[in-house]
């Protein structure tokens, strides 16, 4: 039975292991704070305390963390062998996979670049997109494992692709969010009801769902995580180190950033990515 090593039981790995596990596949967890990962063993899920131990003779070894640092601690202390393959599933920029592949290029390791698209419920429901680069033996073998997590995959050529493709896709889900926010708060600060923007944009090109259930969260001021602002936040700073280096012009996401990181110095970091509402309410 092929065996998978996931790195990584936050808020997505988590559901992605019990999903693994569910598929049939063996799966072996680690987490940082263990206790997170110990409620995977009613899944089947076989939870170690040293990633080293997780990854040893495992076919692939995922890594799904907070930021390019964490990944990187975290697969040295994993010890990847040669020709193990190494499916790096966390948003981590252009500067982050290049140090993967340095990482991956020492060890032997065949890295396979496969950030997803997808909040908690999608990886809850087995519903995620991933954005697979590598090579193609490397992606045929890890297939299953998508298959396992994901309602598509998109093979995107050699690793890195799909880090590109992430960074350009959420630089939208970054647009969408900052202009809801900025949309409800005019309309309070107009006198108008927010809910009067729904009601006009309903059934037309512009009425997305993304818009609504962000929305919706900002109209109730409450903001339970789906997605971290502290991680939106991490991930519209890649986008703009990205854009610095390929000579990109973005200044809606620039300042969709300086937003963020206001609402995370306030203290909503670990609230919805929807809380940047407040900061564009207050003024």
């Amino acid at each position: 039975m092929p065996t998978i090593a996931v790195l990584g039981t936050g808020v997505m790995g988590a559901p992605m292991a019990r999903n693994l596990a569910r598929a049939g596949y063996a799966v072996r967890a680690w987490n940082r704070t263990i206790d997170k990962a110990l409620p995977l063993r009613v899944d089947g899920v076989d939870v170690h305390d040293d990633p080293g131990d997780a990854a040893a003779g495992a076919d692939v070894v995922m890594t799904m963390l907070a930021d390019a640092d964490a990944v990187l601690t975290v697969a040295e202390r994993a010890r990847l062998a040669a020709g193990q393959i190494w499916w790096q599933a966390s948003t981590i920029g252009l500067a982050g996979t290049e140090r993967c592949e340095e990482l991956a290029g020492a060890s032997g390791a065949v890295l396979v670049d496969a950030p997803v698209l997808g909040t908690r419920q999608p990886a809850e429901q087995a519903a995620l997109v991933v954005l697979a680069s590598g090579p193609d033996d490397a992606l045929a073998t890890s297939q299953p494992f998508f298959d396992a997590v994901a309602s598509r995959t998109l093979r995107l050529g050699p690793a890195g692709t799909g880090t590109r493709l992430k960074l350009a896709v959420n630089t939208w889900v970054l647009a969408v969010t900052g202009g809801t926010a900025e949309t409800i708060a005019l309309a309070r600060s107009l006198g108008i009801d927010p809910a009067r923007v729904f009601e006009a944009l309903e059934g037309g090109p512009l009425d997305l769902p993304y818009f609504r259930v962000k929305g919706q969260l900002m109209l109730d001021d409450e903001f339970p995580t789906s997605f971290a602002l502290s991680l939106a936040a991490k991930d519209a700073r890649l986008v703009g180190e990205a854009a610095d280096r390929s000579g990109a012009n973005l200044a809606l996401t620039r300042s969709v950033a300086e937003q963020m990181s206001r609402a995370e110095e306030s203290g909503l970091g670990d609230a919805d990515m929807a809380a940047v509402y407040r900061v564009a309410a207050a003024g």
